[in-house]
């Protein structure tokens, strides 16, 4: 249904045709159709009124992380968002970026940190990885706009986006519930023992990874929405 809206199939402030015709369509039974018609209500893409019928809402949800997005877009979706630079440093590779960025044992790595505040408040930790050389021999302006004056005010992942635009750039990722600890509780301004979810992320072109993350969210962070399909 959503996908069929999105393609225009029924657009924004149309109304949906009655259930019989519409489940004919969609080629399911009518409790089913009834089912996932109060789903949509609910989630804000149709709206429902007393003789007018099922209408098509004219702002769907925004599409969330099944979309290569920078974390401070996601987060930020119709609030104030700020990213607060913490560190703008090379280093050398820790365990995870080593694995993800398939990096030399030896050597240096650009590391980015930063606390994304959405209406005032830490709602993410991110911690980014990339490889100079290989930037520089895959993607140079994303190398050039990380060492200019926007890496402070953007996350790693939304200028290698802005530089890399119309390239096959491609994103995976892991979610884990875990805790904060002590060094990124102090950073977030919560005790050492907060729950929080971990989000991990490697971004690639093509088959070569260009950058690896992790996004720290504590509760209370904005949702990131999720859009699946069968």
């Amino acid at each position: 249904m959503v996908e069929a809206i999105r393609a225009g199939t029924y657009p924004p402030g149309s109304a949906l045709p009655t259930e019989p015709r519409l489940a004919a369509e969609l080629g399911v039974s009518r409790p089913a159709l009834r089912e996932a018609l109060i789903l949509l209500q609910e989630d804000g893409v149709i709206t429902v009124r007393r003789g007018v019928g099922r209408t098509v809402s004219h702002h769907l949800p925004p599409r969330g992380f099944e979309f290569l997005k920078p974390v401070e877009a996601l987060l930020g979706e119709g609030r104030q968002v700020v990213t607060v630079p913490t560190a703008r440093t090379r280093e050398e590779p820790t365990d995870f970026s080593t694995q993800h960025l398939v990096l030399p044992a030896h050597g240096e790595v650009r590391f980015w940190e930063s606390v994304i505040e959405v209406g005032g408040l830490p709602a993410c930790l991110t911690q980014e990885w990339a490889s100079d050389e290989t930037l520089a021999e895959l993607l140079p302006d994303a190398a050039a706009a990380f060492d200019g004056p926007a890496g402070r005010a953007s996350s790693m992942l939304g200028l290698l986006l802005e530089a890399g635009r119309g390239l096959p750039l491609t994103g995976s990722s892991a979610i884990v519930a875990t805790t904060l600890g002590r060094q990124r509780g102090t950073q977030l301004g919560r005790p050492a023992d907060t729950p929080g979810v971990l989000v991990t992320q490697v971004v690639r072109l093509d088959r070569t990874p260009l950058l690896a993350a992790k996004h720290m969210l504590p509760p209370g962070a904005p949702a990131l929405p999720v859009w699946q399909a069968r």
